[in-house]
């Protein structure tokens, strides 16, 4: 009831009509009056973001478990992900990578999980790691500001840069790569480069990047394969004194599918 009433009050004050809702949300007139009467139990979760949207509300979904330690189980998640890029930008020098970065700039707040500087090449990298894709516009919105927001950190710091690019780590899961494959238009257009190109990249950055990658779990204790449907092909170890043949490997890492949007990194 309080949800139809906050809907309410806001259409009113904006002076429209419930009609004028509903063509601006494209729903209906009978859909907005539900709302307002707080008979939401039976509307589809889109349909309700919608018409908050055609209202300019924001509605916050805050997930509660009985258990007390959803904050730290979620963190654990997180954390091992920036464990796993530390150990991996100390392969790449001489790169210099900080975590979780705070800053309040006009009013601007919030953390980048990585920030990292080449001073080689003085280009900023801005890193954010996501343990799940929950919106996708608001995770473009908070990279877009990040880097826009970078090069005045650098500067506090005393990097002098000739570039800032952009690198979103996802978790590595079944549901990430649903809902990146569901938004792959905008994302590609937002970040257009894959875990090959940045790989090349932090070896030597020239120029510009804005990627999008998986990571692995490593906490899982066995390392998916890149993509479903892919398998990962493991030979044989030769025998003590037996050489091994010829372009023979001890495992594949991960696999490039032809017409696939990213790679593990």
């Amino acid at each position: 009831m309080r949800l139809g009433a906050v809907f309410r009050a806001v259409r009113k004050r904006h002076g429209w009509r419930q009609r004028d809702v509903a063509k601006r949300s494209r729903t209906s007139p009978s859909t907005i009056s539900r709302i307002e009467r707080g008979h939401v139990g039976a509307l589809a979760l889109d349909t309700l973001m919608a018409v908050a949207a055609a209202l300019d509300i924001r509605i916050d979904f805050v997930p509660r478990w009985r258990g007390g330690d959803l904050d730290r189980m979620l963190g654990a998640g997180h954390g091992r992900m920036h464990e796993q890029l530390a150990r991996r930008f100390r392969r790449h020098a001489p790169w210099i990578a900080i975590p979780e970065v705070s800053f309040s700039v006009y009013g601007e707040r919030g953390v980048i999980d990585i920030l990292a500087f080449h001073p080689g090449r003085r280009q900023l990298l801005v890193i954010e790691l996501k343990t799940q894709l929950v919106d996708v516009q608001e995770l473009l919105s908070a990279v877009d500001r990040y880097r826009r927001l970078a090069p005045r950190l650098a500067a506090d710091r005393g990097w002098a840069i000739d570039g800032a690019s952009t690198w979103v780590v996802m978790r590595d899961t079944t549901t990430n790569r649903r809902r990146v494959a569901a938004h792959a238009t905008v994302l590609r257009a937002a970040l257009p480069d894959d875990g090959r190109t940045l790989r090349r990249w932090l070896r030597d950055p020239a120029g510009r990047v804005a990627a999008l990658s998986f990571l692995p779990d490593e906490h899982r204790g066995t390392r998916r394969s890149s993509f479903a449907g892919q398998q990962r092909v493991r030979r044989p170890r030769p025998r003590s004194g037996q050489p091994r043949e010829p372009g023979q490997i001890a495992a594949i890492d991960s696999i490039q599918p032809p017409n696939g949007p990213q790679v593990a990194i």
